[in-house]
């Protein structure tokens, strides 16, 4: 939820409300059109276009046409008239801008003057901040597997408060980008790894809810900024009321543990234990497990389906590059890396996209994080039904469907073009919920958050380039559709050629990674249809042992 809240902050502090060049003086009365006022924020309910211009009389006599980039004073100054065909004489805007604060008090954009000369200032925050993230995501990820899960999710979540608060008092528009920055790379890092930690956590029956229930709260997070950016209307104080929202999680992760996947990977048995017996008293269990009684029999049980002691790829100190280790790992992740950059790109155009729903801005960004929550439940219950791969391939084909079919609907069609681009939200959205838990199922405990942080990293990509993606529509008006929807294909061909992961125990080295995307025959000997999830979950412990025995 601290993630939602942060990412999609930017939406409403750096918002451009209409503006006009300022004027040397005191005005008398304001022109617009057929209508007069006597102050420049009468007018601004009848501002309609960027091409419109206002007409102010000083108090000393002079009459000047107030563009949004310029100022011209006009040389005869009789009649207050809108038309005047007369001499003028052009001048820049040195006395700054005046902005319509009746739907913002306070924007960064109206804070720092980041409009005209200025405005690509302004467009460039968000993708500053999501190449935080991109980096972010590499950094942690490889951090995490390195140093623990737990460690990196104490400072990340300590960062994003700390980081947060901060935004909201720096002095100038570098600083502000400087620490968002820095607070994307945390929040990144944070994300990331909370969901490896889910994922080693919880055991098979409930994984799939679990990994989808930190995408519900995503969503969630995503209705909190528009509920806090309807009530607050300053950017700073509605900064502080987003960071101060995501205390209680920084309060709760100093109470988490590390995994026991992890423990035992760096060979720290009793913690490893400790960490087993404190989940066996919550379950009421009265049989705990032990860490020596698994390990002893992992040494005779065929069912494990050890690789045997010529992987020695967990004794050395993982990179990026073991991604790419042979071929089937190469190809692998060249697919997932391509189905998070999708994920990403169809996600945030159709979220752009839904900006001409007109309306209640701030009702409309709730509905965008609402939307999600359906399309998580039916992902949950379709992967747990057809597993991970069968459902990941239809809704991405879907979503190339959907951008087709909206090309061919009647732009005068409003409703049926909303409709069509939530459907196309919808389904773009169980494809991204759905690649967190099969990428971290798809590789060995030993390179999982790398594996997990390197596709977030081409997520963001995704994400930094959707904006750009978006401008084209200048270009042609379905151009960002047309491009979305050849990702969306591409991704759901290749797909196919990834393995399933339904039911699978967790692997822990590159070798039976490699094994399970072969063929069906030696994955279905890895894990027999009898073995029921309790046993899957002491298949998967038992890998930790052979992590340690190549060590």
């Amino acid at each position: 939820m601290s993630c939602g809240i942060h990412y999609l902050a930017s939406v409403f502090m750096a918002v451009t409300p209409n503006f006009v060049c300022g004027f040397p003086g005191n005005v008398s009365s304001v022109l617009f059109h057929n209508s007069s006022a006597s102050s420049i924020e009468d007018i601004w309910t009848l501002w309609t276009s960027t091409e419109n211009y206002v007409v102010v009389q000083l108090g000393n006599g002079e009459i000047w046409e107030l563009d949004q980039c310029s100022r011209s004073k006009r040389e005869v100054s009789l009649d207050l008239a809108y038309e005047y065909e007369g001499n003028k004489s052009v001048f820049p805007c040195s006395d700054g801008f005046l902005y319509d604060d009746t739907k913002w008090k306070s924007t960064v954009v109206t804070q720092w003057d980041l409009v005209c000369d200025r405005e690509w200032l302004a467009k460039l925050i968000q993708p500053m901040f999501m190449l935080g993230v991109l980096i972010g995501a590499v950094i942690f990820g490889d951090i995490a597997d390195r140093l623990g899960r737990q460690r990196v999710i104490w400072f990340t979540s300590a960062g994003q408060f700390v980081f947060g608060i901060a935004v909201a008092f720096t002095f100038d528009y570098y600083s502000f980008v400087i620490v968002r920055f820095l607070l994307a790379m945390v929040s990144s890092g944070y994300l990331v790894v909370a969901f490896v930690y889910v994922t080693e956590f919880v055991g098979i029956k409930a994984r799939t809810w679990a990994s989808m229930h930190v995408h519900a709260f995503f969503a969630m997070g995503i209705m909190i900024v528009a509920l806090v950016g309807f009530l607050v209307r300053t950017w700073w104080v509605y900064q502080i009321f987003l960071s101060i929202a995501t205390v209680p999680f920084v309060l709760c992760c100093w109470m988490l543990p590390e995994t026991p996947f992890w423990l035992l990977s760096e060979e720290r048995y009793e913690d490893a234990q400790k960490v087993i017996d404190t989940m066996a008293r919550w379950n009421k269990v009265s049989t705990p497990c032990k860490v020596s009684e698994l390990c002893s029999v992992q040494r005779d049980d065929p069912a494990s389906g050890r690789m045997g002691d010529d992987d020695t790829s967990s004794a050395k100190k993982h990179n990026i590059l073991d991604l790419f280790c042979n071929w089937q790992i190469a190809r692998r992740t060249i697919t997932v890396w391509l189905i998070w950059f999708t994920g990403s790109l169809g996600y945030y155009v159709f979220s752009l996209s839904s900006v001409s729903l007109g309306g209640n801005e701030y009702l409309n960004l709730f509905l965008i994080g609402a939307v999600e929550l359906p399309c998580y439940i039916i992902a949950c219950v379709a992967m747990d039904k057809l597993g991970r791969r069968n459902t990941l391939i239809p809704f991405l084909i879907l979503s190339a469907l959907i951008c087709v079919l909206i090309m061919f609907i009647p732009q005068d069609f409003n409703i049926l073009i909303i409709l069509a681009n939530m459907a196309g939200k919808f389904s773009i959205g169980v494809a991204f919920g759905l690649i967190y838990l099969y990428t971290a199922e798809l590789y060995p405990t030993i390179v999982r958050s790398l594996a997990v942080g390197s596709g977030s990293m081409m997520c963001r990509v995704g994400s930094v380039v959707a904006p750009f993606c978006v401008y084209l529509r200048s270009v042609w008006i379905f151009m960002p559709l047309l491009l979305v929807g050849i990702m969306a294909l591409l991704s759901g061909i290749l797909t196919i050629m990834l393995p399933e992961t339904l039911g699978k125990p967790l692997t822990n080295t590159l070798v039976e990674a490699t094994e399970i995307g072969r063929n069906k025959k030696s994955s279905s000997e890895k894990t027999p249809p009898a073995h029921n999830g309790a046993e899957l979950e002491k298949i998967e412990l038992f890998g930790q042992e052979k992590v340690s025995t190549d060590k």
